[in-house]
């Protein structure tokens, strides 16, 4: 049996939305009785901001004692869950539609200078709120903390004159330029003096560089995840459940908000990003994270995503 599932829907769908429908499934399987296992989940994608969450559940299988949704600290929605029911094998189930209208806000990058945004984020007495907010992706965070390899990397970023646009245009072919994307060269506890050194890693070490590089000048940037259609090779077909979480970086424009931007693939986020979580690095928005109780020494991990467009004229039901 599956656990009542809290349900999130935000009225209809904008017409000129590009629709999609996730399912991201994870399943844990145990090698011995789990008397109790404790999760929290950031599944459910985030509304506004270009996105609009028309529908959201999440089900526990087997079902969840207590299974409570929350707004957190970053204003993502977060889910906690307990079984308390003696299993193997645990089955975590989101399931939601979100329409995407964001665009790419390439032009506020180009009309405002690097320099002139590092000052305003530097003058403590510039009291506007949204630029008040944004100086705490100034700091350094869990997972990234200054290091002198990062500063180094980011040397020569702020030139003279520079636009944003020619700053984050700059960071994204150093990244696409200097490093390897090798699945499973890293761990979420990979540092970034240790991606810098092996000169390889995932979505996430290149959104922890980025972001890391640009505080590392003065720029407030934060830690996005999400998901990305996996477009199958031409002439294969697409495999459900092949597509993944992803993850990329973001930063702050003074009078127009945040610009999100992917240096995995080089590129500006557009209508075919899903944004799930915000935060200053992965340690605050892990998808699913948790405790168990057990005597069980083994476990093995599947995780399955589909991500499918759906016609742009689909209206949510409020369900």
């Amino acid at each position: 049996m599956t656990a009542p599932a809290p349900k999130t829907a935000v009225g209809e769908v904008p017409a000129a939305a590009k629709v999609w429908q996730l399912v991201h499934r994870t399943t844990y399987e145990y090698d011995d009785d789990v008397d109790t296992s404790y999760g929290r989940a950031h599944l459910t994608p985030r509304h506004g901001e270009g996105q609009h969450r028309v529908a959201a559940q999440i089900e526990i299988d087997p079902g969840a004692a207590d299974l409570r949704e929350h707004t957190d600290y970053f204003g993502n929605r977060s889910t906690y869950f307990a079984v308390r029911t003696p299993h193997r094998r645990l089955t975590v189930t989101a399931t939601s539609v979100v329409a995407v209208d964001r665009g790419v806000s390439r032009d506020a990058l180009r009309d405002l200078r690097a320099r002139e945004i590092q000052d305003r984020l530097a003058d403590r007495a510039d009291l506007m709120p949204a630029l008040n907010a944004a100086r705490q992706y100034l700091l350094p965070s869990p997972m990234i903390g200054r290091a002198e390899p990062v500063a180094e990397f980011a040397r020569g970023l702020m030139r003279p004159a520079r636009s944003l646009d020619e700053v984050v245009v700059d960071l994204l072919d150093r990244i696409a330029g200097g490093f390897r994307y090798v699945t499973g060269s890293t761990t979420v506890t990979t540092t970034l003096p240790e991606v810098l050194a092996t000169r390889e890693g995932v979505c996430q070490d290149f959104a922890h560089l980025a972001v890391a590089a640009l505080r590392s000048v003065g720029l407030a940037a934060r830690y996005v995840s999400g998901y990305l259609e996996t477009q199958p090779p031409p002439g294969a077909p697409r495999l459900v459940g092949a597509d993944a979480s992803h993850a990329w970086a973001s930063v702050f424009v003074p009078g127009t908000g945040w610009v999100d931007f992917d240096p995995t693939n080089h590129k500006f986020v557009d209508d075919n990003y899903v944004v799930t979580a915000v935060g200053r690095d992965y340690s605050d928005v892990p998808p699913l994270k948790g405790v168990i109780f057990s005597e069980s020494t083994r476990n093995t991990l599947a995780v399955s995503v589909d991500m499918v467009p759906l016609t742009s004229s689909f209206a949510g039901d409020g369900g």
